[in-house]
């Protein structure tokens, strides 16, 4: 990544905006967020790109503006504000604690001003696009300078890195690195701005599959497609068509184990441990999942790729390598030859799989729903994996008239050899999860109710019945899938096949039933979302503007569900905001509440109740080890909170619950409260910018957020507020950091919080007050002593210890160890340097191994070079102060004999 990029080869801007294919339109990053074509990570991580590049964007106007202007103008939101002053930062300069300069990301990364991930995000925007930047000279540039400045490090980043991949692109629908997602852009030919396109898509097995390609495919129609560009139907109602969704998620594989005399359901892999299945079979059976799609937890209920299965433990290590190259039947085959990526049926005829192995997948694919594309990442039809060239005629016939040597997946019931389509028809569907179980019998079972048979599954299946109502109003539906539909649990679900099975009911009085059922649960059903203290209705968030007329309307039909409503993170957001500052964490890694913290010590009574104070104004007091979350007097019964902090908590609560109106009796918010001073303005302002800065405003009437274009109808907040908001002054900034000092707003400390990995909650971490040394005029002077350095940016220059101590070749627990050691007299400034320059030497050896000369099959490393003694001391010592390049190493015969032998025999004359 490093290499390829900016030295200077090719020089543009960051992703400036979207670009939407439908409409043809160009918008802002944040718009598109709003509209909630981007994800609010993606959209934030985009704007921090921009910000520590060249500046926020306006791709509407063709203008780059500071963060501060973007904000005021409205291009961001004010919520973004403080994370993007910190990325600006990356092009502005960081402020050394200790020299008072301005240092660069990578430099502010080795004294842990800011977090590694992030850090390294930054520095990838930096190299992917202007180049690297030097906060000293103010300008960009290259990788090769930076690194001789002691800007950055050889091979600190890869394409591979899991860090980076924190962009989500709608489209395509994975995460990549900025790199990637910048070969995903357009050029606009009017202004030479990046914008990404933001296109219809499916969701395919690994990646987005467009409209056009379904079209292609002949998995949708003409009418369809042109249904969906003109906005007359949507992505969800053709994700409802049985046949596309069988093409897009397949018909599910075998899933795992049913043991029938238990009514026990297990994976595949927990089988095998158990000796309830061979290995073999178990290894065969899994193998077939990764090659149609995703390993399964069928106890779960979840799905995941070979690597996410991994670390979830739904199988072992021993597996693992089979199960990658399994799952290359679905994400693709490299060709040795083009280099490019090819089907699992291209990959046997070019001999890349055994061609028994290449079989078993391709008939397990064909079995679950059809031949997977990999490249476009979804199943086919049989004539156009003809087309493409993923199947043939004769392999077709082969698998239609299979003979032993095809059968490859075995039933350890029978100990019969049999196809996977075959051991199919042998499985029972759970009625629970409808994931297709392989059931093991013994001879006492007799026939079982709790599980749902093939065949019976096969009958429901060829029923086609026309739907009024829900979601699959106006639609023609198998009777299976209506069946496994979340109108039915899974007793009505057993009930309905027992009563066929045993002749009780016919299909066409289980069709009636069905239909009366989804009838019911259509006109009965409230349509009900949970709000911060109370239910909020569809008609609220729709006057509130937080859903459209249009998703009412589907609500009102049982359309869409209120679980599809608030999968959207907007929606949830208002409904339940974002969590305040939950609780403390300490040096030693332990979680605190605040009222702890305040009881021992750790945090001063003020502090604590003010971040209390903001907890109960945003919803709830919250316990973060257990995490729960309180009602003020809740709180104090389960005693996260004392007494003595009552009555100040439930006086801040009332910017939840509402205040009320001494006038007229009526409930008011917050900001009304304090215009008819209820409360005192610097408090008020205080709780009012802890719920912006969690979600929004709160409207205490109807118990949800709300946007601030509602809040400002509402009354509920006005302009004159919102710049006090903006641009907070010094009697503006509530919140204290007590690691700093500083006073802040709520959303400047939340930005110094982490979250908590198990909880995902909030957390203030306090440092440990004893552990940086303060650093007085005598060590830095006893420090100015001369060094001479012979590796590195400071070979060759007159070189300070201190600017050693503080250069980017230490970590800054290193340095403040160091410190540490000199004050207390453990080690002398004679030992410092000795200790500080092996360390340099070591790294920059480190750094060495990048160095490579060519070698017979591949490049060898001029460590290894030295290590062998093939080139000495000197000679190395040269290569790397420069004064030789790899060309002249390789004209020493000694070397060249070693690295490219002699000649051989060529041949007879």
């Amino acid at each position: 990544m490093d290499s390829k990029q900016n030295g200077h080869t090719e020089v543009h801007g960051p992703v400036a905006g979207i670009f939407l294919e439908k409409t043809r339109e160009k918008i802002t990053i944040y718009q598109a967020m709003k509209k909630r074509l981007l994800k609010p990570g993606t959209a934030l991580a985009l704007l921090e790109a921009q910000a520590a590049t060249v500046g926020i964007v306006d791709p509407i106007n063709n203008r780059i503006l500071p963060v501060a202007d973007a904000v005021k103008e409205g291009i961001v939101g004010t919520e973004m504000k403080e994370k993007l002053l910190t990325a600006e930062k990356a092009v502005r300069g960081y402020l050394d604690p200790y020299t008072n300069q301005m240092i660069s990301v990578y430099q502010a990364m080795q004294k842990d001003l800011v977090s590694r991930d992030y850090g390294l995000r930054l520095l990838e925007a930096q190299i992917a696009t202007q180049g690297l930047f030097d906060p000293v000279e103010k300008s960009h540039i290259s990788v090769e300078s930076a690194i001789q400045k002691g800007y950055y490090e050889k091979g600190l980043l890869n394409d591979q890195m899991s860090e980076l991949k924190v962009f989500y692109n709608p489209s395509l629908q994975e995460n990549l690195n900025y790199h990637n997602l910048l070969e995903k852009c357009m050029v606009e030919p009017d202004t030479g701005l990046l914008l990404l396109p933001v296109c219809i898509t499916f969701k395919g097995l690994r990646r987005g599959i467009s409209s056009t390609e379904l079209l292609a495919s002949k998995i949708i129609d003409k009418e369809t497609f042109d249904d969906l560009q003109k906005g007359k139907t949507t992505t969800q109602d053709v994700m409802l068509m049985e046949t596309v969704k069988e093409y897009l998620n397949g018909k599910g594989s075998i899933a795992g184990i049913a043991i029938l005399s238990s009514n026990q359901r297990m994976s595949i892999y927990q089988a095998m441990k158990k000796g309830i299945l061979m290995p073999g079979t178990a290894l065969v059976l899994l193998e077939a999942q990764a090659a149609t799609g995703f390993m399964i937890d069928p106890v779960e209920n979840k799905m995941f790729t070979v690597d996410e299965a991994i670390k979830n433990k739904v199988f072992g290590p021993e597996y693992y390598a089979k199960l990658r190259s399994a799952e290359r039947a679905v994400t693709g085959y490299k060709d040795p030859y083009s280099g490019e990526t090819i089907s699992l049926f291209q990959a046997m005829t070019k001999e890349l799989i055994i061609l028994q192995h290449g079989i078993r997948l391709l008939e397990a694919q064909i079995a679950t729903g059809g031949i997977i594309d990999p490249i476009n990442s979804h199943r086919l039809p049989t004539e156009v994996a003809f087309k493409r060239g993923y199947f043939n005629e004769e392999m077709n016939a082969m698998l239609e008239n299979p003979g032993d040597d095809t059968k490859g997946f075995f039933d350890p019931n029978t100990e019969e050899n049999l196809t996977y389509f075959e051991l199919m028809e042998r499985c029972v569907i759970d009625p629970i999860t409808g994931l297709c179980l392989l059931p093991l019998l013994d001879k006492s079972d007799k026939l079982n109710f709790n599980f749902i048979d093939h065949q019976t599954k096969m009958a429901f299946k060829e029923e086609k019945v026309n739907v009024v109502y829900g979601k699959y109003m106006g639609k023609t539906v198998s009777l299976w899938e209506l069946l496994m539909s979340e109108y039915f649990d899974e007793h009505q679900r057993r009930d309905i096949i027992q009563k066929y099975r045993e002749g009780k009911l016919n299909i066409k009085t289980i069709i009636t039933t069905v239909l009366e059922i989804i009838e019911k649960s259509v006109k009965t059903t409230n349509v009900i979302f949970e709000g911060i203290r109370e239910n909020v209705t569809a008609k609220q968030l729709e006057e509130a503007d937080i859903i459209s007329k249009e998703v009412l309307e589907d609500l009102k039909k049982g359309k869409v569900s209120v679980k599809d409503v608030i999968k959207d993170e907007n929606v949830n957001m208002y409904l339940q905001g974002k969590d305040s500052i939950a609780g403390i964490l300490l040096p030693d890694s332990q979680i605190m509440t605040i009222y702890q913290a305040k009881q021992k010590g750790k945090l001063m009574p003020g502090t604590a109740l003010i971040l209390l104070e903001a907890q109960a104004a945003t919803g709830f007091i919250i316990d973060p080890i257990g995490n729960r979350k309180f009602s003020v007097d809740d709180a104090v019964k389960a005693k996260i909170v004392g007494p003595d902090v009552c009555h100040k908590l439930r006086s801040a609560e009332k910017a939840v619950t509402g205040y009320k109106n001494p006038y007229d009796g009526k409930i008011i918010s917050l900001f009304q409260a304090m215009q008819k001073d209820l409360i005192l303005k610097d408090h008020g302002i205080r709780l009012l910018e802890a719920q912006i800065a969690t979600g929004g405003i709160i409207d205490p009437v109807n118990s949800h957020r709300i946007p601030v274009h509602v809040a400002y109808k509402k009354g509920y907040f006005n302009e004159e507020m919102n710049e006090i908001l903006i641009d907070p002054s010094d009697d503006t900034k509530g919140f204290f950091d007590p690691n700093t000092l500083e006073n802040l707003t709520y959303l400047q400390l939340m930005a110094r919080c982490v979250r908590d990995p198990s909880t995902g909650l909030c957390l203030l971490p306090l440092k440990s007050k004893s552990n940086n040394i303060s650093i007085d005029d005598n060590i830095r002077e006893t420090f100015k002593t001369t060094v001479t350095v012979k590796y590195g940016r400071f070979n060759g220059k007159h070189t300070t210890l201190w600017d050693l101590i503080n250069s980017e070749y230490l970590t800054e627990d290193k340095r403040q160890e160091f410190f540490k050691l000199f004050k207390s007299r453990k080690i002398t400034v004679e030992q410092l340097i000795v200790t500080i320059l092996e360390i340099i030497e070591s790294k920059e050896i480190k750094q060495q191994a990048g160095l490579k000369i060519k070698g017979l099959r591949g490049e060898v490393s001029v460590v290894d070079l030295l290590e062998l003694e093939i080139v000495d001391e000197k000679t190395y010592n040269s290569l790397v102060e420069g004064k030789m390049t790899s060309t002249d190493v390789m004209k020493m015969d000694s070397v060249r004999a070693y690295l490219q032998g002699k000649s051989c025999v060529g041949g007879g004359f």
